[in-house]
């Protein structure tokens, strides 16, 4: 079988840098806002991925300075959320863009009438801000200019410890925000923590409010889990705190009809490049599923179009190529062209070693893509509905069975000239 980091080098090639300068800038903004007289600090995610040594994908500041204090300061500064007390920093150009930085105002919340946002805000202090927040690994603050950690929740404990916790009350912080049941999952997946009993029993007794949530961002919790190394750990969280079948019905109702479902769908999670897209590793959960299923779920899920398509493509090939040996090349050979064949073999990889199958006809498949040219996989067509219509044949259903029939004939090798194609179309025609 295959080597798997071999299948990640050949699905993903290098791999991108970081972009530098963002700390830096974000640092500076820390640095001029306290030099006004403001407290500011780094804030959130950033904190926590600091004292876990990992890099941050952005740094977010919190500060005792009101929105309109900011705007004064930074002239280059958008109001992304304003009545919630968030400003948009914007520094010079970057690797990826300008470099930005939100600034949030300290705050309390006011009452979730939605389940998602505060009807008010009240501009607050640091320990007022942390207490509002979601979870103890997400309340702390830092200070990049000394770097002194203020935790007011014990974050830094429950991150020593391996635990996520809610902060105060779990009933009130999933009530405040019911995305945050799928959000727990999530995040003690991705950093190997354990929820903490009650914090786990208040997503389990909340589960089914899961469904008030819009389906956008229930799929870009899924977008992110999925997309994650530790996505098996997510999907096994999701079913153990009884949200999977909110969040994927289709593999809570296999789970429960066949036993041994799950663990295999697990299992083939595990052995999935560690960055498979969010697609690939969406038609390993669905693995069973035919792609006009795939098409109901991704509207289901409100996806992109390119995700639609994508999953329904690696799902309707899903065992294609298992049996890549006896396939004809009118079959095989568009499969292997195909922009998404790298994610396919993946995810039959993946698929066969957890169900410990050989995978010869995979590796067969592997062997052509390396070996053959891609003008004999995908060759250009030898003719077009235009040479057709000048021979004599008109537009229409018949003249796009032909085409079909003489492009299986062109990859099978009966056809190799415009000449030959136009003949042969006119004996079809006939």
């Amino acid at each position: 079988m295959a080597d798997k980091l071999q299948l990640e080098k050949l699905y993903w090639g290098a791999q991108t840098m970081a972009e530098a300068g963002e700390r830096e800038f974000a640092t500076e903004v820390v640095r001029r806002l306290a030099a006004a007289g403001h407290e500011a600090l780094f804030a959130g995610g950033c904190v926590r991925d600091e004292l876990l040594g990992l890099q941050p994908d952005d740094y977010d500041v919190a500060s005792s300075a009101t929105p309109d204090e900011v705007r004064k300061l930074f002239r280059r500064s958008i109001a992304v959320g304003a009545s919630f007390g968030v400003i948009e920093v914007l520094g010079p150009p970057g690797q990826k863009g300008p470099l930005k930085v939100q600034v949030a105002t300290f705050r309390t919340d006011g009452d979730y009438a939605d389940g998602r946002r505060p009807n008010s805000v009240i501009f607050g202090s640091a320990r007022e801000d942390a207490l509002r927040r979601d979870f103890t690994i997400n309340g702390m603050f830092l200070n990049p200019v000394t770097n002194e950690v203020l935790d007011y929740v014990g974050g830094r404990e429950d991150l020593s410890a391996g635990y996520l916790r809610a902060i105060g009350d779990p009933e009130k912080r999933f009530e405040e925000d019911r995305l945050r049941l799928a959000r727990a999952v999530r995040m003690a997946a991705r950093f190997n923590l354990k929820v903490d009993e009650g914090t786990s029993r208040a997503i389990k007794r909340h589960a089914s409010a899961i469904a008030v949530v819009s389906a956008e961002r229930v799929a870009d919790e899924l977008r992110k889990m999925l997309r994650h190394p530790n996505r098996a750990e997510a999907i096994q969280l999701l079913e153990s705190h009884c949200l999977l079948g909110a969040v994927l019905p289709e593999l809570a109702e296999q789970a429960k009809s066949h036993a041994d479902h799950l663990p295999m769908v697990l299992a083939g999670l595990k052995e999935l490049p560690a960055r498979a897209s969010f697609e690939m590793a969406l038609a390993m959960v669905l693995t069973d599923c035919d792609a006009s299923k795939a098409g109901s779920i991704g509207r289901r899920l409100k996806l992109a179009n390119e995700e639609r398509d994508q999953l329904q493509w690696l799902l309707a090939n899903a065992r294609a190529l298992d049996s890549s040996k006896s396939m004809s090349r009118h079959k095989l050979f568009p499969i292997l062209s195909h922009i998404w064949v790298q994610g396919l073999l993946a995810c039959a990889f993946a698929r066969l070693k957890a169900s410990n199958q050989p995978a010869t006809g995979l590796e067969h498949a592997v062997l052509l893509i390396e070996t053959t040219p891609l003008d004999i996989l995908n060759p250009l067509p030898l003719v077009n509905g235009a040479d057709l219509q000048e021979a004599g044949i008109l537009p229409g259903p018949v003249m796009g069975k032909l085409l079909r029939q003489l492009r299986d004939e062109q990859l099978d090798g009966f056809l190799a000239t415009r000449e030959q194609s136009l003949e042969r179309a006119m004996e079809l025609a006939k």
